[in-house]
């Protein structure tokens, strides 16, 4: 499952804010059920154009991984929550709304990771391809 959230009015400060993004990168994968693999990562980028600024950050979760995405100046926000394993979409969304004060968002959900049968399938796949024990899996690859 793939949430992706595009967010519009939020709080400047709070889009701009490093610690705030670490915080919620932190948190939401406990707070969702997934199984965090490395501290997030946050960087704040200047673009050629001055409005293209913005901070980014993520986290790998074993389940794959969190994503954000801010430009403070046009108050609006990115945020990719992709897991093999399922989660609460509105929670997600409602986490993003709170954190960073959004007055309006657009949501999609991809269905990805469909070649798992269910979650335990998933997440034991993912995890096996990870540590080596198993070959990561070709359905939906490209084949030369």
């Amino acid at each position: 499952m793939h949430l992706v959230v595009d967010g519009h009015g939020g709080d400047a400060k709070a889009l701009q804010d490093s610690d705030l993004i670490y915080t919620f990168l932190d948190t939401l994968p406990d707070q969702i059920g997934m199984t965090k693999m490395i501290p997030p990562q946050v960087y704040t980028y200047h673009g050629q154009k001055p409005q293209d600024w913005g901070v980014s950050g993520f986290v790998l979760i074993a389940e794959s991984h969190i994503s954000v995405h801010t430009f403070p100046d046009r108050q609006h926000i990115n945020v990719d929550i992709f897991s093999c394993k399922s989660f609460d979409a509105d929670e997600c969304v409602k986490a993003v709304e709170t954190a960073f004060g959004l007055t309006r968002v657009k949501t999609q959900i991809l269905e990805r990771g469909l070649e798992y049968m269910n979650d335990h399938e998933a997440y034991s796949g993912m995890v096996r391809e990870r540590i080596g024990i198993a070959p990561p899996t070709n359905i939906g690859h490209a084949r030369t």
